[in-house]
C-alpha cells in the first residue's frame, strides 16, 4: 500500500463534496463516474494532485510538471523529471505505464502526434507517428464484394482495422532527439507494475464492461479483460507478464525488437482473424518511420497557436475556428453567453466542412493548408457568422489553391479512445502529445500483452462522393486523417500553454474551447479543462449533461440549432507557463497534473 499521508489525502479526495463554482463563474462538472478506485502505490504528491483536482484547483510548480491520464503514469514521468530527465524521457515512461493501466485508450499498438518546443532554439517541431495502411490495401479495403461499405463495428473488431503501429518508434525518436536519461531505465516503472500488479481503476472496469461483448469474441482479449467470463472488477490486482516481457525486449534492444523478429511476426499473425482478416505484413512493420512535418501555427489574440498538420486535421481546424472568431469580442460575451456559443458552434461547423473535403495525408493528396488558414479566406468565412441565427447549412469553402482537382466530402467521425500528455521539464522544453489506439480497446486484438489499434477505420469507407474521389480514402501506406490536436501556444516566442485531449472528432472542439477559455475568458488551466462542453462538429450541438451548459439548450434551439444533451468524456491535460507552472487535469477522467 502507499504511504499513510497519501492514504489520508486520497480519503479526503474521495469524500469531498461536488465540485464548487469557480471564481470565474464557471461551474465545474461532475466527473463522468465518481472516482472511487484505489490507486494503490501512488505517491503522496500524486494523492495531493488528486485532491487539488477534486477541489477544482490547478497544481502549481516552479521547475517541471507532467499532466497525463493516470496517477501511476504521472508518477513514473515525475520520477524521471525529478532525476533530471527531459520532457521526452518522461513521455517514454508515461506512455509505457499508460499502455498498461489505461490500455483501452493508448499504447504500443497505436499511434500518436507529438509537438515539441525546444527551449535552447525556440523552435517548434512536430512528429507524425500515425499508423499506416498495409501496402497490400486498396481504396476498397472497407467494402464488401458488392462495393458497399462494411458495417462500422464489423470493420472495427477485425484484423482489417489494424494499421502499422507508430507509438514505439515515436518514443524512440523523441528520446534520440531530446532525451538524456538511460533508455532502459525509462521502462522500469511500467515493467514493475506489469509484473507486480496494479489496481484496476473504476474507469477501466466500466470500460471493459461496456465493451465486453466484442472483447469476448477474441480469445486473448477475453482471457485478460474478462477473467472467468466476467469483466475486470474495480480494485482487483491485475498483472500482465506478457507486456513486461515486451517492454524488456524494447528496453534492451530498442524498438527494432518490436518492428522486426518474433514480436512483429506475432502482431501480423494476430491480425489474420477469421472475420475480415487484415493485410498487415512484417514488411509494413519493418519499414515504418516517424515523419517530421511542418507545424501549423496561427496568430490569435497576440498568441501563436501551434499544432500538428496533416494527416491531423486538428491544428488546421483549430486555426480556422479561432481565425473566424477573432473579430468577435468573445471576452466581452463570456462562456455562458448564447451569442458566444452560436459563433463558436457555427465556426466549428464551417471548419469541419472544410476538414471533410480537404484534409488527409498530404504525402498522398495535395492539401491547401495555407489557403485554409489564410486570414482573408477566414475573414470571408467569418462573414457567414454575422447573422442572428444558426446557419441553416454549411458547406466547404474555396480556399486559395494552386490545384485544380476537386474532392468529395467525407464526414466520417472518430471514436473517443485516446489519451493526452503534457510535460514541461526543468530546462523549459515543452511536450504536447496525443496518443491513441482509436476507439476504446481498438481492434480488440490482444497480443504480446497489448491491444492493437483500429485506426484504419478513420479512413473513408467510400472511395467517391458525388462523382469526386475522397481525399481520405484508403491507399497503400497512407495515414488516415485524425482529429488529434496536441497544441502549444506561444506569446512573444515563449510557450504559455501546452494542451490537448482525447475525444474522437470532438477533440477539436474540446481543445479550441479550452484555448478560448484561457485566452479570452481568463480562466486558469484547471477551470479551462473543467468547463462544461458545448461542441458542434456536424450540425447537432452536443451539450454536456448535468451542468450549467444545459441552461443554453433552449436558447440555442431557439436560434435554430439541433441540440443533444449528452455525456461528453474529454480528457484534457494542460500546463500553463508564466511565473511558474500551473497544471490542470480533466475531472471527467482519472488523470492528474503533478510538478515541483
Amino acid at each position: 500500500m502507499y504511504p499513510s499521508t497519501a492514504t489520508a489525502l486520497l480519503a479526503f479526495f474521495l469524500a469531498a463534496p461536488a465540485m464548487a463554482q469557480q471564481a470565474s463563474d464557471v461551474v465545474v462538472p461532475e466527473p463522468e463516474t465518481q472516482v472511487t478506485q484505489d490507486f494503490a502505490g501512488i505517491s503522496d504528491a500524486a494523492a495531493s494532485a488528486l485532491a487539488a483536482k477534486r477541489d477544482g484547483r490547478p497544481t502549481d510548480a516552479e521547475d517541471w510538471m507532467v499532466a497525463a491520464a493516470h496517477p501511476l503514469a504521472v508518477d513514473a514521468g515525475a520520477r524521471v523529471l525529478r532525476e533530471g530527465g527531459s520532457a521526452a524521457d518522461a513521455m517514454v515512461a508515461v506512455q509505457a505505464v499508460l499502455g498498461l493501466v489505461e490500455p483501452q485508450s493508448s499504447g504500443l499498438g497505436g499511434g500518436a502526434f507529438l509537438v515539441w518546443y525546444d527551449a535552447a532554439t525556440g523552435e517548434i517541431t512536430t512528429l507524425d507517428a500515425r499508423e499506416t495502411a498495409p501496402l497490400a490495401a486498396d481504396p476498397r479495403y472497407f467494402q464488401d464484394a458488392e462495393g458497399e461499405p462494411l458495417e462500422f463495428m464489423t470493420a472495427v473488431a477485425s484484423g482489417r482495422s489494424v494499421g502499422t503501429p507508430g507509438t514505439p518508434r515515436l518514443m524512440e525518436e523523441a528520446h534520440r532527439r531530446w532525451g538524456r536519461s538511460n533508455w532502459r531505465g525509462l521502462f522500469d516503472a511500467a515493467i514493475a507494475h506489469a509484473e507486480e500488479g496494479f489496481s484496476v481503476s473504476t474507469r477501466l472496469s466500466e470500460s471493459v464492461a461496456a465493451a465486453a461483448e466484442s472483447l469476448a469474441t477474441f480469445p486473448a482479449a477475453a482471457e485478460y479483460f474478462l477473467p472467468d467470463g466476467a469483466p475486470l472488477a474495480a480494485g482487483a490486482t491485475l498483472v500482465n507478464p506478457d507486456y513486461a516481457a515486451t517492454l524488456r525486449r524494447i528496453a534492451a534492444d530498442g524498438t527494432a525488437a518490436f518492428y522486426t523478429g518474433e514480436i512483429a511476426a506475432d502482431i501480423v499473425a494476430a491480425t489474420r482473424t477469421d472475420t475480415h482478416p487484415g493485410l498487415l505484413s512484417v514488411t509494413d512493420l519493418a519499414r515504418y518511420a516517424v515523419i517530421e512535418r511542418p507545424a501549423v501555427c496561427y496568430e490569435y489574440r497576440s498568441a501563436e497557436v501551434c499544432g500538428m498538420g496533416p494527416p491531423s486535421s486538428g491544428a488546421v481546424a483549430i486555426a480556422q475556428i479561432l481565425g473566424m472568431l477573432e473579430t468577435f469580442d468573445l471576452g466581452g460575451m463570456g462562456p455562458r453567453d448564447v451569442e458566444a456559443r452560436r459563433l463558436i458552434g457555427d465556426a466549428t461547423r464551417l471548419a469541419f466542412a472544410d476538414r471533410g473535403r480537404y484534409l488527409a495525408d498530404s504525402d498522398f493528396v495535395p492539401v491547401p493548408v495555407q489557403g485554409l488558414i489564410d486570414r482573408s479566406y477566414l475573414a470571408e468565412r467569418a462573414e457567414l457568422l454575422r447573422g442572428d441565427d444558426a446557419l441553416p447549412e454549411v458547406s466547404a469553402g474555396a480556399p486559395e489553391w494552386d490545384h485544380a482537382f476537386l474532392w468529395g466530402d467525407d464526414l466520417r467521425d472518430e471514436r473517443p479512445g485516446t489519451s493526452h500528455i503534457s510535460i514541461v521539464d526543468a530546462d523549459g522544453n515543452v511536450l504536447s502529445m496525443t496518443t491513441t489506439i482509436e476507439g476504446a480497446f481498438g481492434s480488440r486484438i490482444f497480443v504480446r500483452g497489448l491491444l492493437l489499434n483500429n485506426e484504419l477505420t478513420d479512413f473513408s469507407f467510400r472511395t467517391h462522393a458525388n462523382g469526386w474521389p475522397i481525399a481520405n480514402r484508403v491507399e497503400p501506406g497512407k495515414r488516415p486523417r485524425s482529429s488529434m490536436s496536441p497544441t502549444i501556444v506561444l506569446r512573444d516566442g515563449a510557450p504559455v500553454l501546452a494542451i490537448g485531449s482525447p475525444g474522437g472528432a470532438t477533440i477539436i472542439g474540446f481543445t479550441a474551447q479550452a484555448i478560448i477559455a484561457h485566452l479570452d475568458w481568463g480562466m486558469d488551466v484547471q477551470e479551462a479543462v473543467s468547463m462544461p462542453h458545448l461542441v458542434n462538429s456536424f450540425g447537432t450541438y452536443q451539450i454536456e449533461a448535468g451542468t450549467w451548459a444545459e441552461d443554453l439548450t433552449e436558447p440555442l434551439s431557439g436560434l435554430g440549432f439541433q441540440t443533444n444533451v449528452t455525456a461528453m468524456t474529454s480528457g484534457l491535460h494542460a500546463i500553463s507557463l508564466g511565473e511558474g507552472l500551473r497544471g490542470g487535469a480533466d475531472p471527467r477522467r482519472e488523470g492528474i497534473a503533478l510538478g515541483e
